[in-house]
């Protein structure tokens, strides 16, 4: 039967942390305690610190028998992050702590599928939480007051908390979709291009759009990881183009990481690999000075990216390409790869291109499986995306 995992540090919240489990009980769920603490616990739990600490790649000893905390709230949060995904009767999670119980939990939180319930109790949520949430969903509960024993505010908060997770865990929502999910890179100088993909694909594809900011390629890795997504259609891969030459809009080195672990169906393309995202142009790197530079909007300076830099985005993707062995084509348009880089527009460059394109033919490792075609089309062309469509159709349905 699923539990709900109730997990704090018990070293230091045992009280909050029983109180928490006594609410989930008393609102219908089935509490498991779980101790993520690095020092004795002052409550009785279900699963230790030991048993977490376990799991850890230098086994327990590396995360309880050393005297630096920071050390150990690192380690254990590694070994949590191990633990938590394994376990396979985890109907929804419930943490609560300060800043080291908030790390350590949120951790494992996100290892766990985008839908099951995850809340975080923190004294940190009213700030930025951006590193705990990351690309999974995570919901993040201020604790009002620090956690130093129940008080009249902490047990509202706590008893809100454990209402919310039981009501998720045990009213989850219902499978309405029975179409396909796929996931679509777009950003706005692909838009035509991915627009019109989604009106060929709609009618009998669930379409899910990621905006290719960096955390919208790694959202839908995620979910291509968790087994949601049917294929992708990656149109937009500019996140490389910010991971390589120090944008503010990067990609992780495990892009294209989830297509090869997968194999799902994979159709790609070089959308919007002319550019480099910084934020408002005095943020522009010094290395940078005189490059070419475009305005998008007061906060946002996109530079062109060189022949030689796009040179060296073709090896990186291709590499990357090279190891997926799924149905993949990848898709080249000849006569430009964004909304600026038209004839006429700012960052029109055909050498530019023309070395992306060489450097992408000459690394991947063709085969029946792994295609690359050049089109003479621009990328925002309509029949691009009806070849983009055709290409995925005929991977998708061999």
């Amino acid at each position: 039967m699923k539990r709900i995992y109730v997990v704090g540090t018990a070293d230091t919240k045992g009280e909050e942390l029983v109180y928490l489990a006594s609410c989930v009980e008393a609102a219908g769920g089935r509490p498991v305690l779980v101790d993520v603490g690095t020092r004795r616990p002052t409550v009785l739990v279900d699963i230790s610190a030991e048993t977490v600490a376990a799991v850890h790649p230098g086994g327990a000893a590396a995360v309880l028998s050393g005297n630096d905390r920071g050390t150990a709230i690192a380690a254990m949060g590694e070994a949590f992050a191990r633990f938590l995904p394994a376990r396979d009767d985890v109907a929804g999670v419930v943490g609560m702590g300060g800043g080291g119980g908030t790390s350590i939990i949120t951790a494992g939180m996100r290892r766990l599928p985008l839908g099951l319930p995850k809340v975080m109790v923190s004294t940190l949520a009213s700030g930025d939480v951006g590193p705990y949430v990351d690309i999974s969903d995570i919901i993040m509960m201020p604790s009002v007051t620090d956690m130093a024993g129940l008080n009249r505010v902490s047990r509202v908060i706590l008893k809100n908390a454990a209402e919310a997770i039981t009501a998720m865990a045990n009213r989850p929502a219902e499978e309405t979709a029975s179409k396909p999910a796929i996931g679509l890179t777009m950003f706005g100088v692909t838009t035509p291009c991915v627009t019109a993909i989604v009106e060929r694909l709609k009618a009998d594809h669930d379409c899910l759009v990621f905006h290719a900011t960096g955390t919208g390629g790694r959202a839908m890795e995620k979910l291509a990881d968790s087994g949601l997504l049917s294929g992708v259609l990656d149109i937009t891969t500019t996140e490389v183009c910010d991971l390589v030459f120090g944008g503010v809009l990067p990609a992780t080195e495990d892009r294209f990481g989830a297509i090869a672990r997968t194999d799902l169906p994979y159709v790609g393309s070089v959308g919007a690999l002319d550019m480099v995202n910084f934020w408002a142009p005095e943020t522009v790197p010094e290395r940078y000075s005189g490059r070419l530079l475009y305005r998008h909007n007061p906060n946002v300076t996109l530079m062109r990216t060189t022949p030689e830099e796009c040179a060296a985005i073709g090896r990186w993707i291709g590499a990357k390409l090279n190891l997926c062995s799924g149905p993949l084509r990848f898709l080249i348009p000849e006569r430009g790869v964004s909304a600026l880089d038209i004839e006429g527009g700012a960052f029109f460059d055909p050498a530019a291109d023309a070395a992306l394109f060489e450097a992408l033919e000459t690394t991947v490792n063709r085969s029946d499986r792994r295609r690359i075609e050049r089109l003479p089309l621009h990328i925002n062309d309509p029949q691009f995306a009806e070849a983009a469509v055709a290409a995925y159709r005929d991977i998708a349905n061999p």
